[in-house]
């Protein structure tokens, strides 16, 4: 028998489609995180009634969901450029419409089942700093819509 392990929260892999049409044909990795937080938060509301003999109910009416990802800026310093998803995130940040949304996935690099899809709208904060600093982004993908479990690309 096997000893379980701990994950670790590097395990995370965030792809982002390049594709125009957000089909999820073209997906590239996003490369220098250093930061990833998730969640899917519900919304609850209260459905008690006087037929519970007292006990509250609840009933999920709807759900949100958000990924905050920080990340370490890269170019390629021969050609004057950033990577492409960084550039494409920093694109849909100062869009609007549909412009401002991207198609995201992540999942667990190591193969695991944990796997999600969905669109989201791009805030975008550089995170600034003293002389010694990486220039480095704090990225907040807001969920437009589902948020669907996926088969691990991994897998």
């Amino acid at each position: 028998m096997t000893t379980p392990t701990n994950a670790l929260a590097r395990r995370w892999k965030l792809d982002l489609d390049l594709s125009d049409d957000k089909d999820g044909s073209d997906y590239a990795t996003v490369i220098g995180i250093t930061e990833f937080t998730q969640s899917a938060e519900p919304n609850i509301e209260d459905s008690s009634d006087y037929d519970s003999e007292g006990w509250a109910g609840n009933t999920k009416t709807g759900q949100a969901w958000e990924l905050g990802v920080t990340i370490n800026r890269r170019i390629n310093d021969q050609v004057k450029t950033y990577h492409p998803t960084h550039e494409k995130l920093r694109q849909a940040a100062y869009a609007y419409g549909s412009e401002s949304e991207v198609r995201v996935r992540w999942y667990d690099r190591d193969g695991l089942p944990e796997a999600y899809e969905g669109i989201a709208i791009v805030t975008w904060a550089p995170s600034g700093g003293e002389y010694t600093a990486l220039d480095q982004v704090e990225v907040t993908l807001t969920g437009n819509g589902p948020l669907t479990l996926i088969d691990n690309p991994e897998a």
